[in-house]
């Protein structure tokens, strides 16, 4: 299977492998006009056409794009293990952690795709040793017994004066509940989309444990009305990974538990990462006497342009640290930005310091001029400090912190919830009236 580096071109079969910003040349006549409909809709990879052929490029998606004749395999460029993803998805959607003791998801050939249904026949499993929920389910049935009630209707205008043929109307105690029907269709469709065998035997065999609907797309409107009680709440987490299998796991898919999108299963690794940072930093941050930033005070909007639009420089998180009396003026803010780019290999991006610049420059005074950039580190945890300095002076630390991948996120937050620490200690003694000022360690 061949592949291209950064740059780099190539023809190739029926599969098509590139990493993360990767290029790779198919001709044209292996993209049929619906294929290159749905590369527009995914914005998976972008594509330029070409006199040998279509480029394409990827970009931030993770994945399986299943075409009409190739399937694009797309790479991530930092190696993640598969079960290591699974608790990102789960910390980012604040879902609960499965068993570890129970499953085995290892990345496959189908990349991060291949995770969600395994994911998905791990939740089923344990609501068939659970036992199904069964409901009383009303049923329009033609018998020669009363049983339930006469359906009067139906029996004058369809039984044609045959009194041995009862029209009735009756509740029957059984598993054809919402909640089974949509787990039992989310099974069919993975295991008519898988390419492991195995595991496409393992779905069939917990398939045929749940009732079935005539179609297994069905379930999609079914799933969309459901809503949980306490008595059907456990459904939640094989619900989870039955919206993205039934809905297709469009590029933020798999982020988003309640959207239905295309018919492939991608990942953005960007707004994961996003995700993973900001609710690390919210965590720390509530556990230390500060909160979100809310609406009003999170923008630095640009004034005086074409039209009435002002664009405004949105943090990925804002963490403010009131006092007690909650005055604007006596409020510090923190700027923690999530890259998710090899930071821990490279210097930080001259548009990524002008950007946390900014927000240095509009949310901080001259003593708490901090930022951070947090991005995902392989290997270990990592952290230095840029200090950027000008004609006039200091103009502000930017912390880089790189976050252990191989760790759970709670474990892998140790570096950001120091940072988050040491800033909210300043930050109460600055509103004391110590005055200190914030410098990097």
């Amino acid at each position: 299977m061949p592949r291209s580096g950064p740059g780099q071109h190539g023809t190739v079969g029926k599969d098509v492998a590139l990493e993360e910003y990767a290029s790779v040349t198919v001709p044209h006549s292996r993209l049929t006009a619906h294929d290159l409909h749905v590369l527009k809709a995914t914005k998976a990879v972008s594509v330029t056409d070409g006199h040998h052929g279509y480029t394409l490029k990827a970009r931030a998606t993770s994945g399986v794009l299943q075409l009409d004749r190739i399937r694009l395999v797309l790479r991530p460029k930092f190696p993640v293990e598969g079960k290591r993803l699974i608790d990102w998805l789960c910390y980012a959607n604040n879902r609960p952690e499965p068993d570890e003791t129970l499953r085995n998801w290892p990345l496959g050939a189908d990349g991060y795709a291949g995770l969600v249904p395994t994911a998905l026949l791990h939740e089923c499993r344990l609501l068939l040793r659970r036992g199904l929920r069964r409901n009383y389910l009303r049923r329009d049935r033609v018998d020669t017994v009363l049983r339930g009630r006469l359906d009067v209707e139906a029996q004058a205008t369809r039984c044609f004066g045959a009194v041995d043929r009862l029209h009735l109307r009756t509740f029957e105690y059984e598993e054809g509940g919402w909640e089974n029907l949509v787990c039992g269709a989310a099974l069919t469709v993975a295991a008519r989309r898988s390419t492991d065998p195995q595991l496409t035997r393992l779905l069939l065999d917990a398939a045929a444990g749940f009732p079935a609907l005539r179609q297994p797309m069905d379930a999609v409107p079914l799933l969309a009305r459901g809503q949980y009680t306490r008595l059907n709440s456990h459904y939640r987490g094989a619900h989870a990974w039955a919206r993205s299998v039934l809905g297709g796991g469009g590029v933020s898919d798999l982020l988003d538990p309640y959207g239905f999108g295309t018919k492939s299963l991608l990942l953005n690794l960007n707004v994961l990462w996003e995700k993973v940072v900001k609710r690390m930093a919210f965590d720390a941050a509530n556990d230390l006497g500060g909160r979100a930033a809310r609406k009003q005070e999170g923008s630095i909007f640009t004034h005086g342009g074409h039209g009435n639009n002002h664009p405004p420089f949105v943090p990925d998180v804002l963490l403010a640290f009131p006092r007690q009396a909650e005055q604007p003026a006596d409020t510090r803010f923190l700027v923690v930005d999530a890259k998710y780019k090899k930071y821990g290999e490279k210097n930080v991006e001259a548009a990524d310091r002008h950007q946390l610049l900014t927000y240095i420059a509009g949310y901080t005074d001259p003593n708490s001029a901090l930022a951070s950039v947090v991005h995902p580190s392989p290997n270990a945890a990592t952290r230095r400090a840029l200090r950027i300095e000008g004609p006039r002076g200091p103009l502000g630390v930017i912390e880089v912190l790189g976050l252990d991948t191989r760790l759970a996120p709670k474990d892998a937050a140790g570096p950001l919830r120091e940072l988050i620490a040491k800033f909210a200690a300043s930050a109460a003694a600055r509103g004391a009236g110590t005055g200190p000022t914030v410098t990097a360690t």
